[in-house]
């Protein structure tokens, strides 16, 4: 199978094809056309035209299409969750979720084309503004550039394209190199629903060269990123005056508390610690427990990962399978090793197993032992206690990330201590970090990134105000 460029609405063939290879089994699932700097301007030009005519065209419309990719999505959810699953080796069971949300968060776009809205002024609020009445627009800002990651390659291309079709701009998409055939097969329903050719375009190919075409070139407005951030940082350097939202790293963080009920949690943050492989922005990575309930829940906790089953992704048992590449197996499994050195002790896991990393839990990890301040993006936990719920918050702060953290408490003042003290973009009380539903607003501080995702945010990011004042007679 060849999958070839999605330029002004028809497939483009390229010079250059690379095998894509299933991080499972190393089968080869397809050949991925490779963009040079000429195609992406030439889907660019195509954005660009294809920009007025979303401009002009009725939110209706807009949304109308939408709509009917949240139907095509439906009807094909089994297929799609497939194509995941091959790609990304994401377990078939959490690749159904992924489409589920997927659902969501087109439906949700859908919506919001209908509503977005200004907002009148009183003018004669200020000496000189009398006898004058205005009110706020909102209008697209035109090519949109998108780059998305692996991990939910289906999800976070639909936080992107959804909210730039729902404003009326146009797209160029560049999804992760280990996960186009997700981009490309949504690519292929918007044409079905009606959009305009060359409103959504698809390359694939060396991130370099088609993140040197989004940065320099002038016919972009705005460029919105999820990835790492060394890249994220580069793209903000480069990009000059083009608006820049960046979803980047995190090493999310749980705080458990005494008194909570152990039991109840426990499977909860395992989910949300190896879920996908761990592979997630906001999964479990660092978790501080209260002395007096450290024993009790690390028990808890091995005995849950103990249930989880490794292997195909394909296979509905699965939970955890390989990683996106070997490259990150030997990364993950040289931190484990690290730790254990530094003094950390191995309470389950930190081996492979045909090829899949076990879920791993580490105790009592130094600080400032990768496992613990760099970003894992892997199956592994660590488990340190803290007698001082103070000095818990402190931990979950010394990070140079800051996206989403979960606390656990029964105590109302403490929740409110936390919520106010954490600096990172979303604090969830009573839940687990990687908890996020499509439509709240998403995103974070420091290394996290800049900006805010989810529907309604996300448009207002790719949007522009713009005031209209009359003066009455």
């Amino acid at each position: 199978m060849q999958q070839l460029l999605w330029i002004n609405g028809k497939h483009k063939n390229t010079q250059t094809l690379k095998a894509l290879k299933s991080p499972y089994n190393q089968e080869v699932i397809a050949e991925i056309a490779q963009a040079s700097s000429n195609e992406v301007e030439e889907a660019i030009e195509s954005a660009n035209e294809a920009a007025k005519k979303m401009r002009e065209m009725p939110a209706y419309q807009r949304a109308e299409i939408l709509e009917s990719v949240v139907e095509q999505l439906k009807a094909q959810r089994q297929n799609c969750a497939e194509i995941i699953a091959k790609e990304a080796a994401k377990p078939i069971k959490a690749a159904l979720a992924e489409v589920e949300r997927t659902i969501m968060t087109y439906r949700f776009a859908a919506q919001e084309a209908r509503n977005i809205q200004g907002e009148t002024i009183p003018m004669d609020a200020a000496p000189g503004g009398e006898g004058r009445v205005a009110y706020t627009v909102r209008e697209p800002l035109g090519v949109i550039a998108a780059i998305t990651p692996f991990n939910f390659p289906m999800n976070l291309v639909a936080h992107k394209v959804g909210p730039a079709i729902a404003a009326g701009n146009a797209v160029v998409l560049k999804p992760a190199s280990q996960t186009p055939l997700s981009a490309y097969k949504i690519a292929e329903m918007f044409q079905e629903a009606g959009l305009p050719a060359g409103a959504l375009n698809v390359v694939t190919g060396s991130g370099s060269i088609i993140g040197d075409v989004f940065t320099s070139d002038e016919r972009i407005a705005m460029i919105t990123f999820t990835g790492s951030p060394a890249v994220g940082k580069s793209i903000k350097e480069n990009a000059g005056l083009k608006r820049v939202t960046l979803e980047l790293g995190s090493n999310s963080a749980v705080v458990v508390d005494e008194h909570t009920n152990i039991e109840r949690i426990v499977p909860r943050i395992v989910a949300g610690a190896y879920n996908f492989q761990g592979q997630v922005c906001i999964s479990v990575q660092r978790v501080f427990v209260h002395q007096n309930v450290f024993a009790s829940f690390v028990k808890a906790f091995v005995a849950e990962t103990k249930k989880l089953h490794l292997g195909n992704p394909l296979d509905d048992r699965t939970d955890v399978s390989a990683l996106i590449s070997e490259d990150d197996t030997v990364r993950a499994s040289a931190w484990i090793d690290e730790a254990i050195r530094n003094g950390a002790e191995l309470a389950y896991g930190g081996r492979e197993e045909e090829g899949v990393l076990q879920p791993t839990i580490l105790l009592n990890t130094r600080l400032d032992d990768k496992v613990s301040c760099e970003e894992a993006f892997a199956p592994v936990v660590h488990i340190n206690e803290f007698a001082s719920f103070d000095t818990a918050l402190d931990w979950v702060n010394q990070s140079k990330y800051g996206l989403q953290a979960g606390v656990f408490t029964n105590d109302l003042q403490r929740a409110f201590q936390a919520a106010k003290k954490l600096h990172v973009g979303g604090v969830m009380i009573n839940d687990f970090p990687t908890f996020r539903v499509d439509h709240m607003p998403y995103g974070g501080v420091k290394e996290s990134g800049t900006g805010r995702e989810g529907i309604k945010y996300a448009v207002e990011e790719m949007t522009e105000m713009k005031l209209v004042s009359f003066r009455l007679a």
